[in-house]
């Protein structure tokens, strides 16, 4: 490694951009709540008035006008869901407790009340976008010298709610990356279990194991989320020599926003819990793929400026932190974040890192890290090695590039990164001339 004057080293070196695309496709939907109880909150007495005035109305059609209404229902939306009848049932059961005492539904009767408080919604008719990657869990499949991946990707829609989905895809032996066909079907996760703590509660959701990855839909479960779950950055996290897939993301509840955790070991479960402590109140923190020196260790922003290196002991309590990095380089003049988890290199710590510079033009960068004590910094990119091509400045947010982790491959970085707020490219990176390109 060693000093550079301009621009280290031309992109085109190391950087290879795929025309590979991953675009918002509106024809997708999930049945979600809807009426009184459409986000995750307890319910007015106003709201059990109208509901109750739905089961009313309901209850006074004759039993041949019900069944008709119930197959015109059915018809309408036939092959646009998984099970749709028992998702009508369960959303009759969950409003139970809401309705007024009333005699027994027939099964026609809940079926059509369930179907009332639901709605179809298109859950990335907007963007999608914010991607991290790491390795499928089931490698069976994998090609030879390749590896199967699971990419997950913010989706927004109506009123801009942000969501979690995912895709899988492979990479091949030479790094030749390509998404699996996604599933024109969708579905929200159903909620199993939860912990209530005092500072907010943890939840589990779960999917049927039936149907494709790219089916599966996060939708915001608690209060804290209940505007969005943005910007997941997942990692591959050593525990022990079992793997868990772990991602700090932002609870967004429409005025607040804080950092919590989310991990699986099969992307079916998922457990989601709120982080604490006074590193947790921002966005952008990132998990190292391991403890550090029996810890665990994170690279967080708390003060919407600079990045930091922290530790904790449980996971969940992040407190303090040792000043890391702070902007340096005009590219980076605002601020600079997180790109996801570092990435574990023999030369140290590889963490992509995002700038902010003029005109609100975000780019993507990179930082070395000591492996032994990632509090020393060995380099860093004087020059963003991803910015807005021509092609990638229009979208919902003009001139951004972002992504939330990137992953090893042999001698490559897979780097998948969203353009300008709207859809998602991918991109290899060359690891041995990106360090080169670093300035010590």
């Amino acid at each position: 490694m060693h000093k550079q004057t301009g621009i280290a080293l031309s992109q085109r070196t190391f950087l290879n951009r795929q025309a590979l695309y991953l675009r918002p496709d509106p024809a997708r939907v999930v049945v979600r709540r809807f009426g009184p109880t459409a986000e995750p909150r307890d319910l007015s007495p106003t709201d059990k008035v109208r509901a109750n005035h739905i089961v009313e109305r309901v209850l006074s059609l004759d039993p041949e006008t019900a069944e008709t209404l119930l197959a015109e229902v059915l018809e309408n939306f036939k092959g646009r869901h998984r099970n749709l009848l028992e998702r009508f049932e369960a959303r009759a059961d969950e409003m139970e407790e809401a309705f007024a005492t009333h005699g027994a539904f027939t099964q026609v009767q809940r079926r059509l009340v369930g179907s009332y408080f639901l709605h179809e919604y298109s859950f990335e008719a907007a963007a999608l976008f914010n991607p991290s990657i790491v390795p499928h869990p089931d490698q069976s499949s994998a090609p030879a010298g390749g590896c199967r991946f699971v990419l997950s990707v913010r989706a927004v829609g109506e009123g801009h709610v942000s969501s979690l989905t995912f895709r899988s895809g492979t990479i091949t032996a030479d790094g030749s990356v390509s998404i699996d066909p996604t599933s024109r079907l969708a579905s929200i996760a159903t909620f199993r279990n939860r912990m209530a703590r005092l500072d907010g509660d943890d939840v589990e959701v779960v999917f049927s194991p039936d149907g494709d990855i790219s089916e599966r839909v996060i939708f915001p479960v608690t209060a804290s989320q209940s505007n969005g779950i943005e910007d997941a950055r997942f990692v591959a996290f050593d525990e022990g020599g079992r793997t868990v897939f772990r991602a700090t993301y932002t609870a967004y509840n429409g005025k607040g926003i804080r950092s919590e955790l989310i991990e699986t070991s099969d992307f079916l479960s998922f457990r989601m819990s709120p982080l604490r402590g006074s590193a947790a109140v921002n966005k952008g923190m990132a998990l190292f793929p391991r403890k550090i020196d029996g810890r665990y260790a994170m690279i967080a922003r708390q003060d919407s400026e600079n990045l930091y290196l922290i530790y904790s002991d449980d996971l969940l309590t992040w407190d303090g932190g040792v000043a890391l990095l702070k902007p340096r380089f005009p590219w980076e003049f605002i601020q600079i974040g997180t790109c996801g988890s570092p990435i574990e290199l023999d030369e140290g710590w590889l963490l992509l890192t995002h700038g902010v510079g003029p005109v609100r033009k975000y780019s993507i960068g990179a930082v070395l890290l000591d492996k032994a004590d990632p509090s020393k910094v060995l380099a860093r990119s004087r020059e963003p090695f991803v910015r807005p091509e021509p092609s990638e400045r229009e979208g919902y947010v003009p001139n951004v590039v972002y992504t939330c982790g990137a992953m090893r491959h042999k001698d490559l970085i897979i780097l998948p990164y969203a353009v300008s707020d709207t859809f998602c490219n991918f991109a290899t990176i060359k690891i041995s001339a990106l360090i080169q390109s670093m300035e010590r």
